[in-house]
C-alpha cells in the first residue's frame, strides 16, 4: 500500500503540473507519513544525498560552462565549424552540428549548448534561407552530445548514483566514442534533410582560414584535454579537475581573450548558483525517493517482472531503453539518473552489461528526453529562439530523432562503442 501511495501521488502531482522536484519530495513525505516514520528520516536522506565530497565537481563544472558561454568562446568555435563544414550541402546546418558538439565539450551541458549556439546560429540560418524547424532540430539534437562530454556534471551524478560501482575515469573515456557516433548521426541527418530541401552549399575558405580558426578556438577546446589527461594521469581527481576547468576558463576569458566583463562574470556566477541549487535539490530529494524505492524492493520487483517478460538479453535491454526513454520525457535528467540507476543497473549487469556501458546508455536516453515534450527543455529553448511552435518542429523531427535512436541502439548492443577506448587506455 505504501508503494502504491508513493507511485500514485508522484504521478498525480506530475499530471497536475507540479515541478518534478516537489512532486518527488511531496510523494516521498506522504509515504513516510503513511508509514508512521519520523519526518527526520526523510531530511536525513536528503542531507546524506547531497553530502558526498565528489558533488563539489557539479557547481565547478556548471560554473566553467557558464564562464565559457558568457566569455565569447562560442564565437570562436562557430568560426572554426563554419570554416570546416560551410562548403558542404546545407553547410550552415552541418557547421551547426560541429559547433554544438565542440561547445558541448566545453560546457558539458545540453541546455547551455543550445542557449549559446542557438542564440547565434538559429537566427543566422533563418536569415540565409533555412527553414526555422530545420534550424531548431539541428541545434537541439546536436546539443545533446554535451551530456556525454568529460565536462558533463551528469557523469558525476551517475557515478554516485551507481553507489561506487562506476569508475569516473572509465566513464569519461566511455563517453568519447558514443559522442562521436552521435555527432556523425546528426551530421548524416542534417545532410540528408538539406539535400531533400535543396539547401545550398557555401565555398571552402581555404586551409589558411581553417588553421587560423582552429588556433583561435583551440585554447577553449583544450579544457577537455586538461580534464582527461589530468584524471588519467592521476594529477588530480574528478572534483579537482572541475576546479581546474574554472581556473582555465577564467584565464582564457579574462586574461587571454579579455572578453569577460565584470557584469558577465556576475551573470555567469548567478546562473551557476541557480543551476547548482536546482540540481542539488533534485539530488537530495531523489535520495529520499531512492531510499523508499530500496526499502520496498522496487529493483527486485522490476527485475522479476522483466525476467518474466524474457530471459534474452537483447529483449531486456530494449525494454529498459523504452522505460528510460518514457521516464526521460517526464523527468529532469538528474532525477531520472538518480531514481532509475538503482533499479535498472543491477538488471542490466545481470544480463552482461557493464556499469559504464549502462551509464552511457542512461545518459543518451536522458538526453533524448531533453528534446521530447512535455519536459523537453532543449526543445522549448530552441523553439523560443527560432520563433516556431513545438508542434511545427515535432512534425519534422523524425530524421534527427531516428539518427539518435540508431546511435543509442548501437551503443546498447555493441559494447565496443563505449568500452573499447577505456579498455585500451586503462588496461
Amino acid at each position: 500500500m505504501a508503494l502504491t501511495i508513493l507511485c500514485i501521488t508522484f504521478a498525480l502531482l506530475l499530471l497536475l503540473g507540479v515541478p518534478v522536484a516537489f512532486s518527488i519530495g511531496l510523494s516521498s513525505l506522504a509515504t513516510i507519513l503513511y508509514e508512521g516514520l519520523p519526518l527526520a528520516v526523510g531530511f536525513q536522506q536528503m542531507i546524506s544525498g547531497m553530502n558526498p565530497f565528489s558533488f563539489l565537481a557539479i557547481p565547478f563544472f556548471i560554473f566553467a560552462g557558464e564562464i565559457m558561454m558568457y566569455g565569447g568562446i562560442a564565437d570562436r568555435i562557430i568560426a572554426l565549424a563554419k570554416s570546416l563544414m560551410g562548403h558542404v550541402r546545407g553547410g550552415l546546418g552541418m557547421s551547426n552540428v560541429v559547433a554544438c558538439t565542440l561547445f558541448g565539450g566545453v560546457s558539458g551541458s545540453p541546455v547551455a549548448d543550445v542557449s549559446a549556439m542557438g542564440a547565434v546560429l538559429i537566427p543566422q540560418m533563418k536569415k540565409e534561407g533555412y527553414h526555422a524547424d530545420y534550424a531548431v532540430n539541428v541545434t537541439t539534437h546536436a546539443s545533446l552530445v554535451g551530456a556525454l562530454m568529460p565536462t558533463s556534471h551528469n557523469l558525476i551524478i551517475f557515478a554516485l548514483a551507481a553507489s561506487g560501482k562506476a569508475s569516473i575515469s572509465t566513464l569519461i573515456l566511455a563517453g568519447v566514442l558514443p559522442a562521436i557516433l552521435l555527432t556523425l548521426c546528426n551530421l548524416g541527418a542534417a545532410y540528408l534533410v538539406a539535400v531533400k530541401r535543396g539547401y545550398p552549399a557555401g565555398e571552402f575558405p581555404g586551409w589558411a582560414i581553417v588553421a587560423k580558426s582552429f588556433g583561435q578556438a583551440l585554447p577553449g577546446l583544450f579544457v577537455v584535454v586538461i580534464i582527461i589527461a589530468g584524471i588519467l594521469s592521476g594529477a588530480f581527481t574528478a572534483t579537482e579537475s572541475a576546479a581546474v576547468a574554472v581556473l582555465w576558463a577564467l584565464l582564457l576569458t579574462v586574461i587571454a581573450y579579455r572578453t569577460l566583463t565584470m557584469e558577465q562574470f556576475i551573470r555567469s556566477a548567478a546562473k551557476a548558483v541557480k543551476t547548482t541549487g536546482v540540481v542539488l535539490l533534485l539530488i537530495g530529494i531523489s535520495s529520499m525517493f531512492g531510499y523508499l524505492i530500496g526499502l520496498y524492493g522496487v529493483a527486485e520487483m522490476t527485475g522479476t517482472a522483466l525476467s518474466n517478460l524474457s530471459t534474452t538479453p537483447w529483449v531486456i535491454f530494449l525494454a529498459v531503453n523504452v522505460i528510460l526513454f518514457v521516464l526521460g520525457t517526464f523527468l529532469d535528467m538528474a532525477a531520472t539518473i538518480l531514481i532509475c540507476t538503482p533499479i535498472f543497473l543491477p538488471i542490466c549487469q545481470q544480463f552482461g552489461m557493464s556499469t559504464e556501458q549502462f551509464g552511457i546508455v542512461m545518459l543518451i536516453n536522458c538526453a533524448l528526453g531533453l528534446n521530447t515534450p512535455p519536459v523537453g527543455t532543449t526543445q522549448f529553448i530552441g523553439c523560443a529562439i527560432g520563433g516556431v511552435s513545438v508542434g511545427t518542429v515535432m512534425r519534422t523531427i523524425w530524421p534527427f530523432y531516428g539518427a539518435l535512436i540508431l546511435a543509442l541502439m548501437l551503443v546498447t548492443y555493441v559494447p565496443g562503442f563505449s568500452m573499447w577506448l577505456p579498455n585500451l587506455v586503462l588496461k
